[in-house]
Parts: C-alpha cells; sequence; structure tokens
C-alpha cells in the first residue's frame, strides 16, 4: 500500500530525515515512536505529500508521488489525515465540515454527502452534534469529528499525527475507541503516537525514530516483549515507557 525508499529532506541546511525506508501492507497499523524532534511527524506528513522532501522515493497504492505529473489534491483525497489539532473549520457546523470536501473533491451532490458523512458521525458516536459548531464541543468530540471527516472521503489508508496529544487526558480514551475499532475493522493505519498502550493493543508493528533516522523497524512483539535486543535508544526510550 505504501512503500518509502531512502526519503530524505532538509529544512535549510538541517537534515530532518535521512535514508528513511519502510512499507505498510494493506490492513496493517503501524505505530511511529520515539523522542520529541526525531521526524516522527514530518516523516508522516511526506506520506500525502503535506512535507516535500528532497531525495527518496514514496509510493502509495501504485502512485509516485516524487513524480511531477502525480496529482496531489487527487492523491490525498484518498489517504485521510488526522491531525493533533483537530483542524476543523470553526465557522462551519459539523454536518458542514464532514461534506464540504467531499462535494468540492470528490464531486459528490449535497444529499450524497450528507448521507456518506452522518453515516460516519454516528459510527463514531457524534450523530445528535451534527448541528453544533466545532466551538460547541469538546477536544475529543471534535477530534472525533475529524476522524469522520476523514473517513467519509472513504480513504485507503488513514494517517494519524498525534491525534490525542492535544486532549485532556479524560478524552483520550474516546478518541483512541474509535482508533481501535477502525483497526480492528481492517483499515489501514498509520499512527504517531506517544499511546504505547493503544501500540501494544493493536499495532501490526512499530517504527522507532530518532535524530530524523528509523532506528528500529520491528513486530510490536519484539519491539516490546524483547527490549534488550534493541537498539541503545530504543532501549533507553522503552525502559522509560514502561516504567511508568
Amino acid at each position: 500500500m505504501i512503500e518509502l525508499r531512502n526519503v530524505s529532506k532538509w529544512y535549510g541546511s538541517f537534515q530532518v530525515l535521512t535514508d528513511c525506508s519502510t512499507s505498510i501492507q494493506k490492513g496493517e497499523v503501524v505505530v511511529i515512536c520515539g523522542p520529541s524532534g526525531s521526524g516522527k511527524s514530518t516523516l508522516i506528513k511526506t506520506i500525502n505529500a503535506l512535507e516535500p522532501f528532497q531525495q527518496g522515493e514514496i509510493i502509495v497504492d501504485g502512485v509516485h508521488l516524487h513524480d511531477p505529473k502525480t496529482n496531489l489534491p487527487q492523491l490525498r483525497a484518498r489517504v485521510g489525515m488526522v491531525f493533533q489539532h483537530f483542524e476543523l473549520f470553526p465557522h462551519l457546523n459539523v454536518q458542514e465540515n464532514l461534506t464540504l470536501a467531499q462535494m468540492k473533491v470528490l464531486g459528490r451532490t449535497a444529499d450524497e454527502a450528507n448521507a456518506h458523512g452522518l453515516k460516519y458521525l454516528d459510527r463514531v458516536g457524534l450523530l445528535a452534534q451534527k448541528d453544533k459548531f466545532p466551538g460547541q464541543l469538546s477536544g475529543g468530540q471534535q477530534q472525533r469529528v475529524a476522524i469522520a471527516r476523514a473517513l467519509s472521503m472513504d480513504p485507503i489508508v488513514m494517517l494519524f499525527d498525534e491525534p490525542t496529544s492535544a486532549l485532556d487526558p479524560e478524552m483520550v480514551g474516546e478518541v483512541l475507541d474509535v482508533m481501535v475499532k477502525l483497526a480492528q475493522e481492517g483499515m489501514t493505519m498509520c499512527c504517531v503516537t506517544h499511546e504505547m498502550g493503544f501500540a501494544r493493543k493493536v499495532s501490526h508493528r512499530v517504527i522507532f525514530m530518532d535524530q530524523g533516522r528509523i532506528v528500529e523497524d520491528c513486530s510490536k512483539a519484539e519491539f516490546f516483549d524483547r527490549p534488550e535486543a534493541r537498539s541503545p535508544r530504543a532501549k533507553e526510550f522503552l525502559s522509560k515507557i514502561l516504567a511508568n
């Protein structure tokens, strides 16, 4: 489904990604973790070309991102993205937030977009909130609306960039519950997160990054159950999180 080959990226003279290579299969759930500033969010944003990269190749479902002829808006319509800070339109109500991109990008009629959007709003347990504005919802509810909005585009893969890090601790569970359900239904997912309980529960693979490099890329069992076999930096990271 997704292949990264020797992807490197610079901000000016600072190299933020160095020779990153991995692949994600259809139906696989991959968690990307690591210390702050390790390049996790940048890596996930290169997968739908929200961040350009200077070297290497990224192929999503047969589409080459580095090919100048690639229609990036069309590609992004097929790659769902959920951000740290929800990114909902504050001046539109929930239903309008769910339908706008469907009509503009996918060419659906208002009726089609509404039916599709409300189906996914119901799926995240928020159908009763369809007429409210984002500012009237809790952070957890806003993030669930953002997930419903991404799903209503019928994506082939869902990308999550620290989807719970801006939430109050009490609201984290309601968002993770939706993500767990998606994973169990077979959605291909790539998730940058510090929620190691989620990683242990639903991921198939864990990618650990440090200083812009992929240091570990292994099954969750290898990552969590065999810390002695991991790199020194991953071992240090695991000793801190597993102690908590």
